[in-house]
């Protein structure tokens, strides 16, 4: 047990009004984070690790509070892909989630009770606007950002809105736009949350009943999403749980998956935040921004790496092409590679052996 490391999620309290891209102010902001590795003297070895949708702070270590490993903690620590040995890695909850950062579930100082759905709705840019702060505070003026999925929406973000402060960006399983399929799958996800009986418009925090239904139906559509018919069929088959019901209960293997997978989710997630965090990604869009994907990353200062994944369907290999093709188009320094796999989207949280042998040689550059 020795050789195990433990980690702590801090807090840092913004106490200034931030602005957010809809006009609306969030009179003060808490920001829940954890670090990794010790930060060199010239502050210049930091790497930011953007959590996907329904991630935490805690992306590395054994948190000393629960025991448990972080979401990525194949990836960071000693001699991994994020090297704690030569790093100082950063993860921190974002802005509208429910691990510590502000976001619906949080008390309103105007009204003493927590927001539920007078909470703005937020967007990538006002997520890592937030980040920005963090870093700010630390007093690190060089960055490395890396992320998969929505973290690395984030991550591209970092890299056209800061372009003098990230100097490497790694993307993975990630697009610059949601597609329509994408933002379809959202829409019914927040449907189930918005419809559930229990829902009462956002306030159900002080109620006996919450809108577990509805929580775990979203969460099950994700489960659909992240996976891939292969790795469905290698999982699960057409196997029954024990012999045919002739009912309308749980029958295949691959039902039970899904209602486990939308039960424990229900047990550590927030239904308001769903909500928005869905909504940030369906929102996010740099070409419409800025005119093209091409003028999204004319100004960026940063080397880049994109990784996808053969069976993600989600943020598929082609969207990843176009975002290395407008990169290309604009004299940037870019690396891309397609890694096989049979995981779908879950990949990036996955694959870690054949993501770190490619991160590893990128920062080596």
């Amino acid at each position: 047990m020795g050789n195990i490391n433990y980690s702590e999620t801090k807090f840092l309290k913004i106490k200034e009004p931030t602005v957010l891209k809809s006009g609306k102010t969030l009179p003060c902001i808490d920001i829940a984070y954890e670090t990794y590795g010790k930060l060199n003297e010239n502050k210049d070895n930091a790497i930011l690790v953007l959590h996907a949708l329904t991630g935490s702070a805690h992306a590395a270590y054994y948190h000393k509070d629960t025991n448990k490993p972080g979401w990525w903690d194949d990836m960071i620590g000693s001699g991994k892909a994020f090297d704690t040995d030569k790093y100082f890695v950063i993860s921190s909850n974002i802005l509208g989630g429910c691990y510590g950062t502000t976001g619906p579930a949080s008390i309103n100082p105007e009204t003493g009770k927590q927001y539920a759905l007078d909470f703005p709705v937020v967007t990538i840019e006002d997520i890592v606007n937030v980040q920005k702060k963090l870093i700010d505070y630390l007093g690190i003026k060089k960055l490395i950002v890396a992320g998969g999925s929505m973290g690395g929406m984030q991550a591209i973000e970092w890299s056209i809105k800061y372009p003098d402060t990230v100097k490497s960006t790694i993307l993975i399983a990630t697009s610059a736009r949601l597609n329509a399929q994408g933002i379809a799958f959202n829409a019914v996800a927040r449907n189930a949350i918005l419809t559930d009986v229990n829902f009462n418009n956002g306030n159900y925090y002080d109620k006996e009943k919450t809108p577990d239904s509805g929580l775990s139906i979203a969460r099950m559509i994700g489960h659909i999403t992240y996976l891939c018919e292969e790795a469905m069929y290698n999982k699960f088959g057409r196997e029954f749980k024990t012999t045919p019901s002739f009912d309308f209960g749980i029958d295949f293997q691959v039902e039970s998956y899904l209602a486990h997978q939308g039960k424990v989710f229900v047990d550590r997630f927030d239904a308001n935040s769903y909500l928005y965090i869905t909504k940030a990604v369906d929102y996010y869009d740099p070409i419409k921004e800025h005119g093209s994907l091409e003028e999204a990353f004319k100004n960026t200062n940063s080397r880049f790496l994109v990784i996808s994944f053969s069976t993600d369907w989600l943020f598929t290999t082609e969207q990843s092409k176009q975002m290395v093709n407008a990169l290309v188009k604009m004299n940037k320094d870019v690396s891309f590679v397609e890694l096989e796999s049979k995981c779908g989207h879950d990949a990036f949280l996955l694959e870690f052996e054949k993501q770190t042998k490619i991160i590893k040689s990128f920062l080596k550059g």
